[in-house]
Parts: C-alpha cells; structure tokens; sequence
C-alpha cells in the first residue's frame, strides 16, 4: 500500500486552517503508539538538560513537524531545527508554527540525512519513523555522531525485524510501500550506532501485542478505507467514536509492559562524554 499520498493528503487539508492542523497533530499523538514512546522519552531527556543554556533539537525527518512543535510548546527555552527532503512538508509545518508563539523557535530547513548540512551541536535529535525509508543508514548515524553535543542523545523509532511494516512472513509486502526496508533487529540496530560512534543506551520492543491490536485498529484499517475511497473519510468518526477506547487502552498497556518481542523498536543512544562535559564544561565542539 502506498501509504504518503493518503498522508500527503490529509496533511494538505489540515493545512487549510490553524484548527484543522491542531487536531491533525492532536490525533496524531493520541492514536500512533510510537507517540507516547517519542513524547516520554523527550520529556525524560530534555528535562535533565542544563538549565545554563537552551537545549537545541534536530528534528531529523520531521514531516508534518508534529514533534518539533511538541518540544518548542513544551519546552519554552528549547530551540528546534526542523529538517526533511520534502519541501511541501517543511512549507505546511512552518505555515503552522508561524501562527504560533513557537514561531521564533523553530527554524525550517531542507536537508538530506545522509548528506546532512545542519550544523550542531544538538543536545537531542529526533528520528522517528525515518529510518526505514533511508538506504544508506550508516551515513545518517555518522553523521548524527557528528553533530550531537558530547553527552547528547538520538532518539530512533522504527520497525522493527519481527513483524515490522506488518510483513509477517517471509515474500510478505510491507504495508507501508516507502519502506526500504522492513525492520531492524535491536542488536543489528544497536551495531550500526556503535559503529558510528554511538552509545546505544536502550532498546525497546514497542507494538508488542497489545500495542500490535491497537495499530490494526486505530491505524491500519482506517488507512486501508481511504486508500479505497476517500468517502469513508465521513465514516471515520463514527468508527473512531467505537474503536477509540479499547485502542488506548491497548496502547497504554503496551507502553507499560516490557514486551520480549514487538513490531515497533525503539532505541536511544548518546556520544560518548568527553571528560570536560563530565566535569561541567560546555562539550561543544
């Protein structure tokens, strides 16, 4: 299923009104499982970063920059670069956050991952559901390396090997056609970061079972109505108004289990701290 022109869709109307973005976003963070991860996770780092100077974020892939405007609304001295090789997406997520009181902190940029142009030091880059679509993967965690702040953290959310991009067995297509490719095993991910230079510093297994039901229900099966028709679209909050509340439930119960195996993977790693940064000294480059 090609899966970018539903969302290229739906993201050129929400952008047709302020209201109709928030509730997009909204949406967004409420029905995608990886959400509650990404959101936890951020709060958890960004809130122990010092309070001598404004984080800085990269927001690598940012799409429709639901989590960019996430950090800038809720840290209000974290600034934010947004980056994404598609310019249509940068133009609707800064139309946005222009309207905004984050408008100043947030800056747009087309950039390549694997050619990456954004000068750091970061304290925090976001991946989310980027790496699945990029070949060259080992280019992108070089250059992550690069660019984090010594003691900064990469936060990547991706399918994972077991059941990812809901390929279940072997011949399977993934659901999602952009994929380049169906998922990462969590130490063949934690390997690649090391080899860059980087310090994976946990690896979960997200859409486990429950979390699994929930994507089926919340996300796979409304994405399959509109790719067939884009009259269901009327439907949807009907369907939704149903489907809703065992879907969180699902989602919550994923999230507090340590699931042994999962469709979704979930990794943070960090640069190693050089013995200036351990000892309070700025770390920058």
């Amino acid at each position: 299923m090609k899966y970018d022109p539903i969302k290229d869709r739906l993201g050129d109307l929400a952008s047709r009104h302020p209201l109709l973005q928030r509730l997009l976003f909204g949406l967004l963070n409420l029905l995608f499982l990886r959400a509650w991860y990404v959101r936890r996770e951020v709060r958890r780092l960004l809130g122990a970063c010092p309070g001598d100077r404004p984080a800085r974020v990269l927001d690598a892939g940012t799409g429709f920059g639901q989590y960019a405007y996430f950090v800038a609304r809720t840290f209000p001295d974290a600034q934010v670069r947004a980056v994404d090789v598609k310019r249509e997406y940068l133009e609707r997520a800064r139309a946005f956050v222009d309207q905004t009181p984050q408008a100043d902190r947030v800056d747009w940029a087309i950039d390549d991952l694997t050619a990456l142009q954004s000068e750091g030091p970061f304290d925090l880059i976001l991946a989310v559901d980027v790496m699945e679509h990029i070949p060259d993967d080992e280019a992108v965690f070089e250059h992550f390396e690069r660019v984090l702040r010594p003691g900064g953290h990469v936060i990547i959310n991706t399918p994972s090997d077991q059941g990812g991009s809901d390929v279940q067995d072997e011949g399977d297509e993934s659901f999602i056609g952009e994929h380049v490719r169906e998922g990462y095993g969590r130490a063949e991910l934690a390997d690649k970061l090391r080899a860059a230079g980087l310090e994976p510093v946990r690896g979960l297994y997200t859409y486990g079972p429950y979390g699994a039901a929930a994507w089926r229900g919340l996300i796979k099966w409304p994405m399959q109505m509109l790719g067939a028709t884009w009259a269901s679209l009327l439907a949807l909050p009907f369907y939704y108004a149903a489907a809703l509340p065992l879907g969180l439930l699902l989602n919550a119960t994923d999230v507090k289990r340590d699931n042994a195996r999962g469709t979704g993977l979930f990794m943070v790693a960090r640069r190693p701290p050089t013995p200036e940064s351990r000892n309070g000294g700025s770390g920058g480059p």
